[in-house]
């Protein structure tokens, strides 16, 4: 966990969004890769100052921000960078390999009904990063329990439980496993993987009609200070991640949530 990466958008949360990632990464020793996107017009009719205003506009913008946050100490690398949130984001992590992304719920949106805005829906469903979504407002603090519900309980690579395994050992966290069965899980699925077995603080079984119902109905009993979900194709959040925005009938949490890259 050396590469923790805040794609800053318009939303006035951006501040506090990215203090949480430097916060973490303080107690981490992570470097914090900070870049706002910006979209040119098209050159043809002499357009290339009005281009040169919007990235000067992004440059600013992205500097009112650091000059708001308190470093501690933290490389914070910061740039602005041409094109959509999402394509610069795919070409950093070539170069850059990202442990885990810091997002906002909504970038832009100001619609109440939303829980995940169009950006932050984007990132998530077409990237296979780990990704923290921080509720607005949220101060970090190391959790001390976190609730990690799914429904497939195999786990082939360790690569995938990585994020969860360095809350637990760096902030003490204990990992509540809430094991959810659906009308659509089947035998494997029931089996619980060794890899996350040796990180569970305990263990509760539990028959839903969703995922989501299930973590409806333990939420209040586990009380966490965070959610664990898995991103899978045929996991947590398929009916979900297949589109950007998601409402908060549909889902949402008042607690961070910890999206674990499916491979």
């Amino acid at each position: 966990m050396k590469n923790i990466l805040v794609p800053i958008g318009s939303n006035d949360n951006a501040v506090g969004n990215l203090q949480y990632a430097i916060d973490l990464a303080h107690h981490w020793d992570a470097y914090v890769y900070v870049f706002s996107a910006f979209r040119e017009l098209s050159k043809v009719g002499g357009l290339a100052k009005v281009n040169a205003i919007i990235k000067e506009d992004c440059e600013n913008r992205l500097q009112e921000v650091l000059d708001k946050v308190d470093k501690k100490g933290v490389t914070v690398i910061d740039h602005p960078v041409k094109g959509s949130v999402l394509e610069t984001v795919v070409r950093f992590n070539k170069h850059v390999s990202i442990d885990l992304m810091v997002l906002s719920p909504k970038s832009n949106s100001i619609r109440e009904e939303v829980y995940l805005g169009k950006t932050t829906g984007n990132l998530v469903k077409n990237t296979n990063i780990p990704a923290l979504i921080v509720p607005e407002g949220d101060v970090f603090k190391g959790p001390e329990t976190i609730l990690m519900a799914f429904k497939d309980g195999n786990f082939k690579h360790k690569s995938m439980l990585e994020p969860l395994k360095k809350f637990m050992v760096h902030f003490g966290s204990e990992i509540k496993l809430l094991h959810v069965s659906t009308p659509e899980s089947t035998p494997q699925m029931q089996r619980v993987s060794n890899k996350l077995q040796k990180l569970q603080t305990s263990y509760t079984k539990s028959e839903n009609a969703t995922t989501f119902q299930g973590v409806l109905e333990h939420f209040q009993s586990h009380n966490p200070d965070m959610l664990c979900v898995v991103r899978r194709k045929q996991g947590f959040f398929k009916k979900l991640w297949g589109k950007n925005v998601v409402l908060k009938k549909e889902f949402h949490t008042s607690k961070p949530l910890l999206v674990l890259s499916a491979q």
